[in-house]
C-alpha cells in the first residue's frame, strides 16, 4: 500500500528551518519511504495523531494524521525536548484538515 503524503504549511516551514543537514536529509528520506507505504518507527499518540520518530541528531519527530486510509498529512515536526508542545500543536492542526 502506498500513501499520498501532504504537508501543512506549518510542517514545511519547520522542515525548511532545520539547520542540521544530516537530519534534514533523514527526514526527507523518511517522507519518501512513507509515500511507498513504509511508515517505519511510528507511535500512536491519540486524538488521531501519530508520530514518526527519526533517530538522528536531536531526536526528530514528525506528527501526522491519516485520512481516507491512503492520505497521510504531515502536521508538524519537532524534537524530543519540545515534544509536548509539538503534540498540542499537531492536535490543533489536525482539527483543520
Amino acid at each position: 500500500m502506498s500513501y499520498i503524503v501532504q504537508q501543512t504549511d506549518s510542517f514545511e516551514k519547520w522542515h525548511e528551518l532545520i539547520k542540521d543537514l544530516k537530519a534534514k536529509i533523514a527526514i526527507a528520506r523518511r517522507i519518501e519511504r512513507a509515500e511507498y507505504g513504509n511508515l517505519g518507527d511510528v507511535k500512536t499518540l491519540g486524538n488521531g495523531i501519530s508520530e514518526m520518530r527519526v533517530d538522528v541528531g536531536a531526536g526528530y519527530r514528525i506528527y501526522f494524521t491519516r485520512r481516507d486510509k491512503v492520505i497521510v498529512i504531515l502536521l508538524a515536526g519537532g524534537i524530543k525536548s519540545t515534544q509536548q508542545s509539538d503534540i498540542k500543536k499537531a492536535i490543533e492542526l489536525a482539527k483543520g484538515v
